[in-house]
C-alpha cells in the first residue's frame, strides 16, 4: 500500500489491515525487548522511552478492533476468553515470582498476597489482559445503554475507568487509549485517516524524548510521543518489502501467544548473559533473546494445536491467512 492509499476499513470482519499487523509487530518486539532484564538495565532511557508508547499503541489498536454489534452472549464468550489466559498466565507468574530471584520476586507468597495480584495489581505483563477485559466490559456495558447519547455515554466510560484507577485497579492513562481506540471506530474517520504516516514524526520525537517531563504516562507529550511514532512506522511500512513485511505481518497476527508465552522464554534467554557479555551494547544479547522468544512462543502455540491443548487458551494454530478477528491483539 502506497503512502497515500486509505483501505477500506468498514469491513474489518473480512480482511484484515495489514498496517495494524505491522504495528502490533513492532510493539510486541519492543515488548519482549525491553522485559528483558539484562538489555533494559545496559539501555534504562530507551526503557523508560518504549514504556509511554509500546502498550498505549496496543490500548488503542484494541479499543478500535473492539466489536460492538455482538450480542450480550457472544460478548461473554469473548471476556471469558480473554479471562482463562490471564487466570492461568497471571497465576503461574505470581508463583514463579515467590520462587524465582526476579526484579518482581515475592518474598512471602500467602493467598491473600497471591489475590491481591491476580485481581488488583498483576505482575509482569498481564496486567494488560487485567485492563482489557476492564476497558471492554466497561464500553460495552455503557454502549448498551441505549436511552443515553453517545456524549454521555464516553462520560460514564471516563467516569467508571476514574473509579477504577482511584482503587488503583487499572491505569487511567492506559485505559485512555482504549477510549480513544473507541471514539475513532465510533466516528466517521478510519484508523488510517486519523494516523498519518510523516517523516517529521522523527524531529517530535527526538525534541518531546530530550525531556524527561514527557515520558509521564498521564502527561501530553506522551500522548504526543505515542501519535509520533504510530505516524512514523506508517511512514516506514511502504518500505518493508518481501520476505521482511511477511515475517512481521505473521507475528502481527500472532502477537496473542507471544504475548502469553514470551515471559517463559525471557527467562530462559538469562543464562546468555555471561555468554555474550562481551558486547557492551547487549544488542548481541537482544537479537539472540527475540529470536529464541519468538520462535519459542509460537512454537510452543503450534505444539498446543497439535495436542489440542488450545481450548485452554481458545487460542488456534498460528495464522499466515489474511482474514481479521476483531478484539484484541491475536
Amino acid at each position: 500500500m502506497s503512502m497515500g492509499t486509505i483501505k477500506n476499513e468498514t469491513s474489518l470482519s473480512a480482511t484484515r489491515i495489514d498496517e495494524l499487523d505491522y504495528l502490533k509487530c513492532v510493539m510486541i518486539v519492543l515488548m519482549i525487548s525491553f522485559h528483558l532484564a539484562y538489555f533494559s538495565a545496559t539501555h534504562p532511557y530507551g526503557h523508560e522511552v518504549v514504556y509511554t508508547f509500546h502498550m498505549p499503541v496496543f490500548l488503542l489498536i484494541s479499543g478500535y478492533l473492539m466489536n460492538m454489534q455482538k450480542t450480550p452472549r457472544e460478548f461473554l464468550t469473548t471476556i471469558f476468553w480473554f479471562a482463562v489466559p490471564y487466570v492461568v498466565m497471571e497465576s503461574g507468574y505470581t508463583i514463579m515470582a515467590s520462587m524465582l530471584p526476579i526484579n518482581e520476586h515475592i518474598d512471602h507468597l500467602t493467598p491473600a498476597v497471591f489475590a491481591e495480584k491476580l485481581f488488583l495489581h498483576p505482575l509482569g505483563p498481564y496486567w494488560f489482559l487485567q485492563t482489557l477485559i476492564l476497558c471492554e466490559l466497561t464500553c460495552f456495558i455503557m454502549f448498551h445503554i441505549s436511552q443515553l447519547n453517545q456524549v454521555s455515554k464516553y462520560i460514564l466510560i471516563v467516569a467508571v475507568f476514574a473509579v477504577l484507577a482511584h482503587l488503583h485497579v487499572v491505569s487511567l492513562s492506559k485505559s485512555f487509549y482504549f477510549l480513544v481506540g473507541i471514539i475513532i471506530r465510533q466516528s466517521s474517520f478510519s484508523f488510517l485517516q486519523v494516523f498519518r504516516p510523516s517523516w517529521l514524526a522523527i524531529l517530535a520525537l527526538v525534541a518531546l524524548w530530550t525531556f524527561p517531563a514527557n515520558l509521564v504516562s498521564s502527561s501530553i507529550g506522551c500522548v504526543l510521543i505515542v501519535y509520533s511514532v504510530i505516524s512514523l512506522c506508517l511512514a516506514v511500512y511502504p518500505y518493508i518489502t518481501g520476505k521482511l513485511r511477511d515475517g512481521m505481518l505473521f507475528i502481527g497476527r500472532n502477537t496473542l501467544p507471544v504475548f502469553l508465552f514470551s515471559p517463559i522464554f525471557t527467562f530462559l534467554c538469562k543464562p546468555l548473559v555471561p555468554l555474550l557479555s562481551f558486547d557492551s551494547t547487549a544488542l548481541l544479547f537482544l537479537v539472540a533473546s527475540l529470536l529464541i522468544c519468538i520462535t519459542g512462543s509460537l512454537s510452543l502455540a503450534w505444539l498446543m494445536t497439535r495436542w489440542k491443548w488450545t481450548n485452554i487458551f481458545h487460542l488456534k494454530q498460528p495464522k499466515c491467512q489474511n482474514t481479521y478477528k476483531k478484539d484484541i491483539v491475536s
